[in-house]
């Protein structure tokens, strides 16, 4: 068993993704994983839906739009989204700061995706 360690975003892996967007593992174990991301202005993601994976998004500062099952969703700091697996989903900055948030997958999302 590892020891316990303080993990931020200046000592957790780190990622690219998307248009200019930044991704950082702060927990990524076999059934579950946590990662903080931000994403600049006027950026987005591809539609798609996970498998296996269940996701929930936790919003750390600006404003998320989600597009879930072709119906949008406006989210603020401190409000959270539940996506179940199966479900097509895809999330934009439509703002004009940056946006940073929280993705915890269980199990892991990462090699899960199906774009559409």
């Amino acid at each position: 068993m590892e020891p316990p360690k303080i993990v931020s975003v200046s000592n957790a892996e780190h990622y690219t993704w998307g248009q200019s967007s930044d991704g950082w593992h702060l927990l990524k174990h076999e059934a579950l994983c946590v990662i903080e991301e931000q994403m600049v202005p006027g950026s987005s993601e591809q539609l798609h839906f996970h498998h296996k994976a269940q996701q929930l998004f936790y919003i750390l500062s600006g404003e998320a739009s989600f597009e879930i099952n072709q119906q949008p969703f406006h989210l603020h700091a401190g409000e959270s989204l539940h996506i179940p697996p199966g479900t097509p989903h895809r999330i934009f900055n439509k703002g004009a700061a940056g946006l940073r948030f929280i993705v915890i997958s269980s199990p892991p999302s990462h090699g899960d995706p199906e774009n559409m």
